[in-house]
């Protein structure tokens, strides 16, 4: 199997030096390509003496859907395709070929991701998410996994993923001009068209944020603005249902009992997304100089 990887970077900071060194150190062998968007502080250079190819594109020019697209086609050929974000590490040397044993096992697979730690600086509430989004228990999904699971079914990750480049094709690869979310659209796409998703609990990252109530806002405005886009997935995947109901129960239960005082600042921070996703639901409303402060992805809107 001919994998290759590509990371999107911007500044990736002190710890990347790490991720790179884990890059090299894993058993399965890749061809490195790292997309970068006008790196300032050494970024490219760095890639480079890591074995990396470097593809520079201006700042503003960057799309999570059209640069990977962009990326991928660089790359080819290859008969997988793994991404991942500056700033995860890995959790062993194995970690990238668990990802893609999938592919050998079940042809009709097109995406695999892998299961996200929290940092060890993470919040009690950003590791009570990481544990209800990705769990220890893997799972294989199809379109009738949607009955269950409603818009989680297509849920995904690029911050670690795999995708089967042959299928990625088939569907018409990445989208061109999305504010985030393309891969979720993928998934989408895919378990529309008859192929399955695979989360792997077995590969492992750690990747987690704790974001403040105005990040968390502005996040999810951007959500909203792509769901309100993108409405084929609401359509036909449903909202987050009994899954979202009861990871809110479980959350709530769980600050309360361990971290009262966090409680409050989560209760915040979910009025927050609230207001940000149905502000953005409704972006084709707001004139552009109010929409540009909403978001979190400001070039998106240039």
């Amino acid at each position: 199997m001919n994998c290759g990887l590509i990371i999107p970077t911007l500044n990736a900071g002190k710890n990347f030096e790490k991720l790179l060194k884990q890059i090299n150190s894993q058993t399965l062998p890749v061809k490195k390509l790292i997309v970068d968007s006008e790196s300032t502080d050494g970024t490219p250079e760095l890639a480079k003496k890591f074995g990396f190819e470097v593809l520079k594109i201006s700042r503003k020019n960057f799309n999570h859907g059209a640069t990977r697209q962009l990326a991928l086609e660089k790359i080819l050929p290859l008969d997988v395709i793994i991404f991942l974000t500056q700033d995860i590490f890995l959790k062993d040397e194995t970690t990238l070929a668990s990802l893609v044993e999938i592919f050998d096992l079940d042809s009709k697979v097109g995406l695999s991701y892998g299961r996200q730690l929290p940092h060890s600086n993470a919040t009690l509430e950003a590791k009570i998410l990481r544990e209800f989004n990705y769990p220890a228990e893997s799972q294989i999904r199809n379109f009738d996994s949607r009955k269950i699971l409603g818009m989680k079914a297509a849920m995904t990750s690029n911050s670690f993923a795999a995708y089967k480049v042959e299928i990625l094709q088939k569907i018409g690869g990445f989208p061109k001009n999305v504010i985030l979310c393309e891969d979720m659209y993928i998934a989408a796409k895919m378990l529309m068209c008859g192929y399955k998703t695979f989360y792997n609990a077995l590969a492992q990252v750690y990747h987690s944020h704790n974001y403040t109530a105005a990040q968390e806002f502005k996040r999810y405005f951007d959500i909203g603005v792509f769901h309100n886009r993108e409405s084929w997935i609401r359509k036909n995947f449903g909202g987050a249902g009994r899954v979202g109901k009861k990871f809110v129960y479980e959350k709530y239960s769980a600050l309360w009992k361990n971290n009262p005082r966090e409680f409050f600042g989560a209760f915040f921070r979910d009025v927050m997304k609230f207001w940000g996703y149905g502000l953005g639901r409704l972006e084709k409303f707001l004139p552009r100089f109010i929409i540009k402060k909403c978001s979190m992805h400001k070039n998106f809107w240039s």
